[in-house]
């Protein structure tokens, strides 16, 4: 006969213990288990907590409002804030900036500089499709970039690629080779790359007018759902979700893009839960939001406010006094405090200081008077009506001013500053407000105003080249004011030969105190990029952006959503 297993007789004495006959040792005998069960299941849910992570999850959508109407969602073509932030979402450059604010392969499996210290060898990852599943190559590489150096197009980029040689070595190799060194050139691979089965179809006089523009297709993480459009056919929002050819999904399942006309019909929009982030907020409001609700994100942007002068429409404006004159009777403080609530730096050069630039608040409070003498020893005299006149060329010209500008509250609080410290002096001045679309097209491409009141996005190197050296005059190029010097054009070129950063810091700092001296623009001011979200959506960390569409370089990361799991199934 089998005798019991010894563990087996001590659990039947126990649970015989248990089934006692006598009541009160049953019912503390059952206590005591349920004390021990219930101490297990703690113990247990307390190192559960103790070691899995809070991690984030799929789903959830972030919900954009942006100022302005898409027109060229092309990074060829992209010049608005509008076009600029959904290229930045649909379409992947040779490089992107990460969340330590480095520039790292994107499209581009390695980017090697050879040893002629000007020629880039570029292999392209063979992994990499539009969201059209076509897959891409060097060959939309090498299209994407003439296209932006052919001067029919009339590329906003092309001033950065002219003097940059593309060649087709093979499916996924190129070379990139420049006339002589240039640094801080790698910046420039960050732009999007187009689809050339497409695109090539077209020919160029025909290309800014494709439903491709606004109807886009790219390799980026996320690609065009739906297109909605309000009852005058323009864009009014667009919903992406995550391209299926990524080799991780985005966290986040949709993003909606929300168009609006001006800040105040975003700002309703974010007051009523329309919108859960922006960077278009006029600053002076974010104070009054719900911080419970909303975070306020803050970061340093290489990017410069001015009045830009075109002294060919107007001859009192060629008057070095003049220019002097006015930018002396700006008190640059007050602009950042009334306009910026803050959030940005004083400037008076056209590159962006670590510090205020003004010597002290003194000074800042007696420019008028300064003003006032810059134009009395520079040959000006008032009228009877109180308005400064000078006798330049054939006759007298009065010092008045039309500043044209955009029609934010950002650039109509700042014009009507501006605006009452020249009146002040005895300046007449006017002020003409576009919308963003027509102040681009109708105004700063044709190099149509006297004064324009208008933001400039300099790179994260802070190259003045694009800006102020004279081949850039002419539109699409960037040097709005046309400004020619002949010893800038010298140093701006010296500095993107060297590839020794000291010298360039040198040498675009020399090219700077030119410039400043010659008062082609009234430097204003450099604003933080300020980025109002919802609370619920979690960004990656906002580093080193050249401008403000980098916020989205890394938007795979962002999520709306967590779950808390073992460490061993995280992905």
């Amino acid at each position: 006969m089998q005798l019991p297993h010894p563990r087996r007789r001590l659990m039947d004495r126990f649970f015989g213990l248990i089934e006692h006959p006598k009541l009160s040792d049953r019912l503390i005998l059952r206590a005591l288990l349920a004390l021990v069960l219930v101490s297990g299941i703690l113990y247990i849910l307390e190192l559960n907590q103790s070691y899995v992570l809070n991690t984030p999850s799929p789903g959830g959508t972030l919900r954009e409002g942006i100022v302005g109407i898409p027109r060229f969602v092309n990074p060829v073509l992209a010049l608005t804030r509008a076009d600029q932030d959904t290229v930045s979402l649909v379409y992947s450059g040779l490089m992107r900036i990460d969340t330590n604010g480095e520039l790292v392969p994107d499209i581009a499996e390695s980017i090697t500089l050879l040893e002629d210290g000007v020629t880039y060898e570029i292999n392209i990852r063979r992994d990499v499709r539009f969201h059209d599943g076509t897959p891409l190559t060097a060959h939309d590489v090498v299209f994407t970039l003439n296209l932006i150096k052919n001067p029919d197009l009339k590329s906003p980029l092309r001033g950065n690629w002219n003097d940059a040689l593309i060649e087709l070595m093979d499916e996924y190799r190129l070379h990139i080779t420049l006339n002589q060194p240039y640094y801080p050139f790698i910046e420039n691979l960050t732009v999007g790359i187009l689809p050339s089965h497409i695109w090539s179809r077209l020919p160029t006089e025909q290309l800014p007018f494709s439903q491709y523009n606004t109807e886009p297709v790219g390799s980026g993480p996320f690609m065009i759902e739906r297109v909605t459009r309000n009852d005058s056919g323009l864009i009014s929002g667009y919903l992406l979700s995550p391209s299926p050819y990524l080799n991780r999904e985005p966290n986040l399942a949709h993003i909606e893009l929300l168009f609006y006309q001006n800040e105040t019909e975003l700002e309703t929009a974010l007051l009523q839960g329309n919108i859960d982030a922006t960077i278009f907020l006029p600053t002076a409001r974010i104070a009054t939001l719900d911080s419970a609700k909303y975070q306020t994100l803050t970061t340093p942007l290489p990017r410069v406010f001015a009045i830009f002068i075109n002294q060919n429409r107007s001859p009192a404006l060629r008057d070095l006094a003049a220019r002097e004159a006015l930018s002396a009777a700006i008190n640059r403080e007050e602009l950042v405090n009334q306009v910026l609530a803050g959030y940005g730096v004083p400037i008076t050069t056209p590159t962006v200081p670590l510090k205020s630039t003004l010597e002290s608040e003194e000074a800042v409070l007696n420019t008028a008077t300064t003003a006032v003498d810059i134009l009395t020893a520079g040959g000006w005299v008032r009228n009877e009506a109180g308005l400064w006149q000078k006798r330049l060329g054939d006759g007298a010209e009065t010092l008045s001013v039309t500043i044209r500008t955009g029609n934010s509250p950002q650039f109509e609080r700042t014009a009507q500053l501006v605006a009452g410290w020249w009146r002040d002096i005895g300046v007449e001045v006017q002020v003409e407000q576009y919308e963003q679309t027509g102040l681009v097209q109708s105004v700063i491409r044709t190099r149509d105003f006297q004064t324009l009141l208008f933001g400039i996005d300099l790179n994260r190197s802070q190259d003045l080249y694009p800006f102020w050296h004279s081949s850039q005059r002419d539109d699409p190029a960037l040097n709005i004011a046309q400004y020619t010097n002949v010893t800038v054009d010298r140093l701006l070129g010296e500095a993107r030969a060297s590839t020794d950063t000291s010298v360039i810091t040198e040498k675009q700092l020399e090219a700077a105190a030119i410039i400043t001296a010659e008062v082609p623009a009234i430097f204003l001011y450099a604003p933080s990029l300020v980025y109002v979200i919802d609370n619920r959506i979690k960004p990656a960390p906002l580093t080193a952006l050249g401008r403000p569409s980098d916020r989205f370089m890394n938007i795979t990361e962002w999520y709306a959503r967590t779950e808390y799991v073992w460490p061993l199934f995280t992905r």
